[in-house]
């Protein structure tokens, strides 16, 4: 197999041939079921994934298409090789998407209190849980574990150490699962309490909310930011974070899903868009629904340096570059790395329409080359007109 090899042009050759042959007939041909799991999509028209990988192998110089068994249809093979080469892969059954999320969790309704309050628990318990995500901790915990947990969460940041109200509200608006009898009770007066103190109840968020926070750094980073604009703007909410595990240089970063988990992505205009949004702080106004604001340095660094990664598609942005490494890192990206084209020290802001991706040698040519102060003003350019092209999309 050279699975490794394929590129988009041997991708879009099979899905050509599916065009002209139909379903059923190509995946007669090939060999191959229809999709179980999740589908390619391009041009809004969705395909068998796994056959179309098997087909395109044959497309290679001096290789046979590929059987059905003779490779895994997994998110770990054939969903991380359609997603690396820039193409969308959905699910099967439609999942979650980032702006669906977004409005979830914009749409909440804390209690106020008879002082007028907004009282955080529902925030904070969600930053709590997105948190476990994030490390990788069992979406459904024991209900003892989530008491003392998510009670002493509550508690450092100002809040009862009661997480039998935010769990309650958060389920009866669809983002916590709980095991136990039903109905559960509203999330008010001493019935909560009584509810989980005599079942126990595992809980956590919801498979789809769970997946999407846990393996895309977009969703996390979305979900993180929308918590903050909507909520915590005048909370502590850089130690928020910190204390939920959401405020690591990790925080954007992608996981290969595990099992049968598809996660949904979004196509490149709009995450770069939502991206870009994040990355422009609270300084500039409103926003539209799905597109959070925020001041926490983290998020916007980190969306920033993800956006700008996104309009590379995997190549070094200095139109100069006399060659990048052809080599990959152990995660199976490209060795670029993000700059600011004026020195974070001497304000340089962050936002992708002032910063670049770089292979090493053009990073060094930025930082120390004779040529660095001719090469910053193309870069100027470049990143800008980069930046309005997907936006202008």
């Amino acid at each position: 197999m050279a699975l490794r090899e394929l590129s988009r042009r041997e991708i879009l050759q099979a899905v050509a041939e599916y065009d002209r042959l139909g379903p059923d007939r190509f995946l007669e041909k090939y060999g191959f079921g229809a999709a179980r799991s999740y589908w390619l999509v391009v041009d809004g028209k969705t395909y068998d994934s796994k056959a179309i990988v098997g087909a395109a192998h044959g497309y290679l110089p001096g290789r046979e298409p590929l059987a059905a068994y003779d490779f895994s249809g997994g998110a770990a093979t054939v969903g991380r090789l359609l997603s690396g080469l820039g193409f969308q892969v959905t699910q099967a059954v439609p999942g979650l998407t980032v702006g669906e999320l977004v409005e979830l969790l914009s749409a909440l309704r804390p209690y106020r209190s008879p002082t007028g309050r907004r009282v955080l628990y529902q925030p904070l318990a969600l930053l709590w849980a997105f948190g476990r995500a994030h490390r990788s901790l069992a979406r459904m915990a024991d209900w003892s574990e989530s008491e003392a947990s998510l009670g002493e969460f509550l508690e450092r940041h100002g809040e009862q150490p009661r997480p039998h109200y935010p769990v309650a509200a958060l389920h009866h608006a669809g983002l916590w699962d709980l095991g136990g009898p039903r109905p559960v009770p509203p999330a008010h007066g001493d019935a909560p309490l009584r509810w989980f103190a005599s079942n126990q109840p595992a809980g956590g968020l919801p498979a789809p909310v769970y997946n999407l926070v846990r393996y895309s750094g977009e969703g996390r980073l979305a979900a993180a930011a929308a918590i903050v604009d909507s909520y915590l703007q005048d909370a502590d909410h850089e130690a928020i974070l910190a204390d939920a595990g959401l405020a690591e240089a990790d925080v954007a970063d992608d996981e290969v899903p595990v099992g049968d988990v598809i996660v949904v992505r979004s196509p490149l205009e709009e995450e770069y868009r939502r991206l870009c949004a994040i990355g422009r702080g609270a300084s500039n106004g409103g926003t539209r629904l799905g597109q959070p604001r925020i001041s926490v340095d983290i998020l916007r660094l980190e969306s920033a340096r993800r956006a700008v990664l996104l309009r590379s598609e995997g190549h070094c942005e200095n139109p100069r570059c006399t060659g990048e490494p052809q080599d990959i890192t152990d995660a199976g990206h490209p060795i670029l790395e993000v700059d600011h084209i004026q020195d974070l020290a001497k304000g340089g802001p962050d936002h992708p329409e002032q910063m670049i991706a770089l292979c090493p040698n053009c990073h060094e040519i930025k930082t120390r080359g004779r040529t660095r102060e001719r090469l910053r003003h193309e870069l100027f350019t470049v990143a800008r007109q980069r930046h309005e092209a997907i936006l202008s999309r």
